[in-house]
Parts: C-alpha cells; structure tokens; sequence
C-alpha cells in the first residue's frame, strides 16, 4: 500500500511496484489509507509524513496499536531527513525511513527486508 497525497508520488510507486509484480493499492491520506488497509490487508505500507487531515505519524500509530496490524511493516517517506524525523518516525513503530525522491531499488529492497515470502 502507497499512502500519500501527492498523485505524482502515489502513481510513480504505484506504477514501479505493479511492473514488479506487486498489488498496490493507494490512499491519498490517512483517513482514506484506515479503511482500505482493513479491507486490503496489505503486506507492507509505504506512508508519506506529510499530509492532510492525518499525517503520517498519526496515521502509522494507528496503524501499530490495531492488533490485527500492529506486525504489518510500515516504511515511512518523507522528504525531510533530519534525525529527529527519523526518530519520531521509530517512537510511533515505523519499521524503516525512505527519503524522497525514492527509487525502485529503495522500494523494492523495503519490501525484501520487511516482507516474509509465503514458501511455496
């Protein structure tokens, strides 16, 4: 899941996800973002700091106090890297802090480290 506000950013994720055989669903804010992710139960979700209404933090600390989803990896996206907004982004149990502009490369390699492969 791509959780942003910028269209921009959602569809550039969206797009290099779905060429790598990912399913993505998107949400343009934290709001939106609550009720696909109980309808979706994404693998990983990609959360952009910055936004409207609920903004990232807010909407990653909900995310992690819901038992159903506390264990689902969330990788915050921001274009501000200072330490303290990678620590804030630790506090409220993001599992890693991608900055923008991100790459394929830096997606993908979020999803192998975070995301257990179903052994078939």
């Amino acid at each position: 899941m791509v959780i942003d506000d910028s269209k921009t950013i959602r569809r550039s994720a969206e797009t290099l996800l779905n060429k790598e055989g990912c399913e993505v669903v998107t949400a343009s804010d934290g709001f939106e973002a609550l009720a696909k992710i109980a309808e979706h139960k994404p693998n990983i979700i990609f959360v952009d700091i910055m936004m409207p209404r609920l903004d990232g933090y807010q909407t990653c600390a909900l995310i992690k106090h819901n038992s159903m989803f506390k264990s689902t990896p969330v990788i915050m996206l921001s274009s501000k890297d200072s330490i303290f907004d990678r620590a804030r982004g630790r506090i409220v149990g993001s599992e890693q802090y991608l900055t923008k502009p991100f790459t394929k490369e830096d997606l993908l390699s979020a999803i192998k480290e975070h995301v257990v492969q179903d052994e078939a």
